[in-house]
Parts: C-alpha cells; structure tokens; sequence
C-alpha cells in the first residue's frame, strides 16, 4: 500500500511542477487550442489556449510506474507496463493529431480513417499481449451476478477498446471536464487493484490519479491549457487497458457512465439531424454543450458529471466485491 501512495505524490508532484515550465514551453511553441466556429459562441475567447497539456500526467504516470513497479517487474508481473504501454500509444497517435492541427492551426488534424485504422491496431496488438500473459480470458465476467460467458474475445475487445478511447475524447470538451470524470474511474481502478491484490495495477492507475490532481491545478475553469488530444487519447487507453487488464470490461458501462452519454447524444444527433433532414434532439452534442446551452456552467458541469461518476464507481465496487 506505501508503493500507492508513493505513486500518487511522484505524480502529482510530477505534473503539478512540471505545469509550471511546460505551459510556457507550449505558448512559445505556439501550440495554441483552435476553436470549432460551431460550438458556444463564448468558446471563442479560449482560441490560443496551449493544448497537448496531456503530457504533464502522461509523464507523471510514466514516472510512477518506471520508479515503484521493478518489483513488479523483476517478478514477472507486468500488468501495470504494458497498460502504460497501451495507453502511451494512444498518446502518441493524439500527439500526432495536435501536433498537425498545430501547423495547421486548425482544429482537424489526422482524418477519422487514419485515426481508427491506428487505434484499431494498437488495440489489437494490446489484446494478442495481455492474452498471451494470461491478463485476459476468453471469459466475459458479469458484476453483481458472478456470472461468466465465453465470447470470441479478439472480436469485442478491440471494438470495445477503440470505442472507449473515442468516448473519453469526445468528453474532452469543456474546462477541466474528462480530467475529473477521469479521476474517480482511477480511484476505483486502485481500489479495485488493490483489493484483489494486483499491486502492479494499482501503482499506474494511483499513479494516474496523482497526475491528473496536479493537472487539474492548470485545467480547471479557467483553463491555463488544455490535455489535447494528447491526454484524452492517453486517458482514453488507460481506463479500457485497467478494465481488460483486471478483467473486468463490463464496469466500464458503470464507471464510464458519463463517457457513453456524451458518445450517444453525439451519435443520435448526427443520426437524428441526417433522418429528419436538418431537425436536431439536443441543442448541442456532445451532452455537455446541450446543457451549456440550458445555461449550466462548466463549474457545475465538471461538479455533477464528476460526481455522477463517482456515484457510478462506488457501485461498479460494490458489483465486483463478490468475484
């Protein structure tokens, strides 16, 4: 347990103090956010606003897992490496999305193809790895029953990674908002982890955690600089690599509550809007720019989407207690 909460303080210190020059560093780069011209109108006054932020708790994460998990690795458990793996991955292909928004200094970078073709990869990669270290089974564990189904296990897991990812992306899209959806999943992910006694986990997903309270500092409304692709993508990766890695991929219908009602206001609104031939059900999709528009604040956004996923978390805990 020491190993955790070490974990927590090197991440959040990492992040926290490495704020303080990379913000800097990304102004002079001039890695500016640019602003979609069809979201809220008060949007535009954020054009400019550093992005690719995600590397503070990218590199904190990073930095908690390469200090306390050699045991882990000496051991031979390598759970917690090659999530880390998954999700830098991830990280790395938002990297490139930002990077090229960046020189185009426009808000599109890579194309919806090449995104999922390299997300569709890395996913698949990901799967063959932690089923061959035994990290994942053909079994698909259902919470609260202690019931399990055999499924074709490369089939929906790819698909289920890929659309996690995409979903925490999408949610990216206010101050601070997927940093504190992001950070109860964590806590549950360590809990979890620590309970069950897979310590390997813990330390990334406490890890996490630690980075995302010390990037919180500088992305909270009003934003000093925003994850970017960068982070989302990464956060992304980490949330659906704990969930297979545990073996628990059905509690991410719970912990990523918040995450699957974004992804579906997204997905019924263009269906809706391309059916009716311009008619729309939300004022805006995502769901957070729908209730922006009803005049909910993005501190009362991040409070309630935050809280309604803690919410989630304690009973995705409670359902996966009796396994």
């Amino acid at each position: 347990m020491l190993r955790i909460v070490i974990s927590f303080v090197v991440a959040f210190a990492a992040a926290a103090l490495g704020g303080k020059g990379l913000i800097p560093l990304l102004r002079r780069m001039k890695a500016g956010q640019s602003i979609k011209e069809i979201g809220p109108t008060w949007h535009m006054s954020k054009q400019g606003t550093p992005t690719m932020g995600g590397l503070m708790f990218i590199i904190g994460s990073a930095a908690a897992v390469l200090l306390l998990g050699w045991p882990d690795f000496a051991a031979g458990r390598f759970g917690g490496g090659f999530v880390l793996l998954f999700a830098l991955v991830f990280g790395v292909i938002g990297y490139i999305d930002d990077y090229v928004k960046v020189k185009k200094h426009q808000n599109t970078g890579l194309t919806a193809p090449q995104k999922f073709l390299l997300q569709l990869a890395a996913a698949i990669v990901f799967t063959v790895l932690m089923r061959n270290h035994h990290y994942l089974t053909p079994d698909l564990y259902i919470p609260f029953v202690n019931v399990t189904l055999s499924l074709p296990w490369p089939v929906y897991m790819v698909f289920v990674m890929v659309g996690t990812v995409n979903a925490v992306n999408i949610t990216d899209g206010i101050d601070g908002l997927a940093t504190g959806v992001t950070m109860p999943v964590m806590l549950f992910f360590t809990a979890v982890a620590c309970f069950w006694g897979q310590l390997e986990l813990g330390i990334f997903s406490a890890g996490l955690f630690g980075g995302l309270c010390g990037f919180l500092i500088y992305n909270f409304h009003p934003a000093k600089v925003f994850m970017g692709d960068t982070g989302s993508l990464f956060l992304g990766g980490a949330v659906c690599g704990l969930a297979f890695a545990l073996d628990i991929p059905l509690v991410l219908i719970l912990v990523g509550i918040i995450y699957i009602l974004e992804t579906l206001s997204d997905i019924l609104q263009v269906g809706y809007f391309k059916l009716t031939h311009g008619k729309r059900i939300f004022r805006m999709a995502p769901l957070h720019h729908h209730l922006e528009l009803g005049g909910w604040s993005e501190v009362k956004l991040f409070c309630v989407f935050s809280g309604v996923t803690l919410l989630a978390c304690v009973l995705a805990f409670l359902g996966v207690m009796g396994r």
